[in-house]
């Protein structure tokens, strides 16, 4: 094999050959993995799901990227909830694995106030301490050299009481969507407002991920400036028709009825024979085998009768004796 580089003097990536040559990370994890490392730190605070989105690594294939980056020691998470309630997702991305002791000492120190802690009765006002808790805003969205894992789903509300199996469901799919896509993010009384619409689509055959795929997906071009009022419109204008009644059943044919068994009478107890008993097609009553012997009997007396009178007149003299005319093939036959 022939090979030809050129090292770049600018805009490149160093990249260990531990990870380029790592036997268990898929294409996916390592360019992942690389395309962050060489970000500049003002372009790394977005999810890494982000990032591995523009790069063209989305659904199953990023899970997958992701879980071996973790499962190696070159991903590290930890999920930490602040003095205000507000949950906070760190991340730590590595070009060398490291263990989860390692990760805990070059993750950034925060030392958060206890919201029950009882403020100073003494003393004079003392300005900001370095390392204590961050305003609201800087809360929400925290910069981090290395960026932020996509947020953990919140747990699911209860569903009301009478609640249909459908609206429930149709509600969770709608809480999901701040998950898909974050300008779709809906409060739980949001949500049950529009759980009745998505109900609709349930019953009319359409699963949960079906549902899910088409609120999220197509959105408009300038964003989504309300979404609720997007999603009720989606709901309505676009609700599959209604599916079609199933046919009744046609009705069970009536079975025919058994007749009850009978004692056969042409039973010979005198020849020994025991009593026997047939259920009847008709109103019969003798069974078939009983039916069949005496017809073999009767064509047997028939047959012995006929061969002792074997001087029997021939038929064209039964017709003469009887006075009927003969239409033998000499006879003329007569005309119609």
């Amino acid at each position: 094999m022939l090979r030809h580089a050129i090292a770049p003097s600018r805009r490149y990536t160093k990249a260990s050959h531990d990870v380029v040559r790592h036997a268990r990370l898929t294409s996916d994890a390592k360019i992942l993995l690389l395309a962050v490392q060489g970000l500049p730190d003002e372009q790394a605070n977005q999810p890494l799901s982000e990032h591995a989105r523009r790069l063209g690594i989305t659904g199953r294939a990023y899970q997958k990227s992701k879980e071996l980056l973790v499962a190696h020691g070159y991903v590290h998470e930890w999920r930490d909830q602040g003095a205000r309630g507000r949950w906070v997702t760190e991340q730590l991305l590595s070009n060398v694995p490291l263990t989860p002791e390692e990760a805990a000492v070059l993750r950034p120190g925060r030392a958060e106030e206890s919201p029950s802690a009882p403020e100073p009765t003494v003393g004079e006002p003392a300005g900001r301490v370095v390392g204590r808790q961050l305003p609201v805003d800087e809360e929400q969205e925290k910069n981090y050299p290395h960026p932020p894992s996509e947020a953990e789903p919140e747990v699911e509300p209860e569903p009301e009481a009478g609640q249909s199996p459908e609206v429930a469901e149709g509600e969770r799919v709608l809480l999901s969507l701040r998950h898909v896509r974050r300008e779709l993010y809906l409060g739980v009384k949001e949500a049950r407002g529009l759980a009745e619409l998505a109900a609709r689509w349930l019953s009319r055959g359409v699963s949960a991920g079906e549902l899910r795929r088409v609120l999220s997906s197509e959105l408009p071009g300038d964003g989504v400036r309300s979404a609720v009022g997007f999603l009720r419109f989606r709901l309505l204008h676009k609700m599959p028709p209604e599916l079609p009644a199933a046919a009744s059943p046609p009705p069970a044919a009536e079975l025919p009825r058994v007749a009850d068994l009978m004692t056969c009478t042409a039973a010979r107890p005198e020849e020994g024979e025991e009593e026997h008993v047939f259920r009847p097609l008709s109103d019969e009553t003798e069974c078939g085998p009983c039916r069949r012997r005496a017809a073999r009997e009767h064509w047997a007396r028939q047959r012995a009768v006929q061969e002792a009178d074997p001087g029997s007149p021939p038929w064209r003299e039964r017709f003469a004796n009887l006075g009927l005319p003969d239409f033998g093939p000499d006879t003329a036959q007569p005309a119609r």
